[in-house]
């Protein structure tokens, strides 16, 4: 659970940077000057939120994770780090696939050669899929809409708000044509770089990396992921530079945030619910998914039988 909760928290984090870039305009791809002074300011709503904005700013993943997480669940995280990361074992496929895919982004030259060995496939896309890529585009657009109408964990103002932000970042699909050569050849140099930057060679390396190293190396991604989304015009860190926060409300140890940014060059905002637990203010829902994580532990060691139980069950029932 605790390697899977910080890949959904890294991710949710990199989705919302992608959701909230505005056009990409001089700003370096990929860099930072946040100063991470600011990032241990969490002991105000409005801090909590500027933190971690900070922290993602600075491409530092496990500064975020300290203050995206419980501190229980953190602890957790990093004991259980080398454990969780090595659960299931690598196949010899899995194994070579890795040192050969590292192999090739590495490589003198990596950066030619892959664009040779791709450029057909974009003729062949442009020529035969270019011309359907406005409707995609739309009915992708109109899945979107649909999913936000029928969401229950958005209020009327934040379905508004995500709709509109479905909208603009259609809009802005339509203008940026994906297969173009000076682009393809500026993102694959990104990719090529972090590869390289990670200095990873095998993938038994990797999952020898302690819970310290692992943040630094998914730092590295973060920003080459920030320089991959700025090739086609959405710059990362121009977002995150747009964000301000202001503190809406506060109850005891409850407190409501508006969030405001620009995208798009047009303006949204939302509001998230925060809760204040040992003086450190954190998102409501990801106190919520600790809270029950810990009664589930606490119910498997009451009853170690329970879990087999479920899955006879869950297995008849399919059956």
């Amino acid at each position: 659970m605790n390697t899977k909760l910080a890949r959904i928290a890294l991710a949710a984090a990199i989705a919302a940077l992608a959701a909230g870039c505005g056009p990409s305009e001089t700003a370096a791809p990929g860099t930072s000057s946040a100063p991470l002074a600011a990032i241990a300011a969490t002991n105000t709503p409005d801090g909590a939120i500027n933190a971690s904005v900070a922290s993602l700013r600075a491409n530092n993943v496990a500064t975020f994770l300290q203050n995206a997480l419980p501190a229980g669940e953190l602890a957790k995280l990093k004991t259980d780090w080398t454990k969780d990361v090595n659960k299931d074992p690598v196949t010899e496929d899995e194994r070579k696939q890795f040192t050969d895919t590292m192999a090739k982004l590495t490589a003198p030259g990596a950066e030619d050669k892959m664009y040779a060995e791709i450029e057909p496939q974009l003729k062949e896309f442009d020529a035969k899929t270019a011309q359907q890529m406005p409707m995609m585009i739309a009915m992708g657009q109109g899945f979107a809409q649909s999913a936000i109408q029928q969401s229950k964990d958005l209020n009327d103002q934040q379905k508004q708000q995500t709709q509109a932000l479905v909208d603009s970042t259609a809009k802005w699909a339509q203008t940026v044509k994906f297969t173009d050569p000076a682009l393809v050849k500026s993102a694959i140099a990104a990719i090529c770089k972090t590869a390289r930057d990670l200095n990873l060679k095998s993938i038994d390396e990797a999952r020898a990396l302690n819970y310290d190293q692992a943040m630094v190396k998914a730092g590295v991604v973060l920003g080459g992921v920030k320089q991959v989304f700025a090739v086609y015009g959405l710059n990362m860190d121009k977002a995150l530079d747009s964000i301000k926060v202001e503190t809406a409300s506060t109850t005891g140890d409850t407190a409501k945030v508006k969030v405001s940014y620009t995208t798009f060059d047009t303006p949204f905002s939302t509001e998230s619910d925060l809760v204040k637990v040992d003086g450190k203010w954190y998102g409501k829902q990801a106190i919520e998914q600790w809270n029950k994580h810990q009664q589930e532990e606490a119910a498997k060691a009451a009853n170690p039988a329970a879990p087999a139980i479920a899955a006879d069950k869950q297995a008849e029932n399919k059956g």
